[in-house]
């Protein structure tokens, strides 16, 4: 399940001093890599009418790292492919997965062992909402 949020809820998202270059070997001193500023609508929002932001519920994309109370950047007018992470609306409630699309079917595959892949069938509602661009991680 998933909490949509419009984006243009919150016109300005954050620009802040940006550290560019963090290294994951031996450390530097942070000063000699302290950029100017990030703006992350820039960075992060493509296209501010077909943004929104969803909070995920449950633990069934774990394998993607996609976490419970994380926050994902969809955006609706991307088009569907296959093997994409989507937010679809089936049967009255959003859920995240990955999709697979083959002639005539579309399955919505978790990334957890735990999920069976769901067939959507001619009888769902069903909808692809949006694509999944970015995670905003909670640690």
């Amino acid at each position: 399940m998933i909490e949509i949020i419009k984006y243009s809820e919150y016109p300005i998202f954050l620009v802040r001093p940006f550290i560019g270059g963090i290294t994951a070997g031996f450390p530097s001193p942070a000063d000699d890599h302290l950029d100017n500023n990030i703006d992350l609508n820039i960075e992060f929002i493509k296209d501010k009418d077909a943004t929104f932001f969803g909070r995920v519920q449950g633990d069934s994309m774990t394998g993607a790292g996609i976490d419970h109370g994380d926050l994902l950047i969809i955006n609706k007018s991307l088009e569907p492919r296959n093997g994409k992470i989507a937010v679809c609306f089936i049967d009255g409630e959003f859920t995240v997965k990955r999709i697979k699309i083959e002639k005539e079917i579309v399955w919505l595959i978790a990334e957890n062992k735990n999920y069976p892949p769901i067939k959507v069938g001619k009888d769902n509602d069903f909808l692809i909402w949006g694509i999944v661009t970015n995670v905003i991680k909670y640690f």
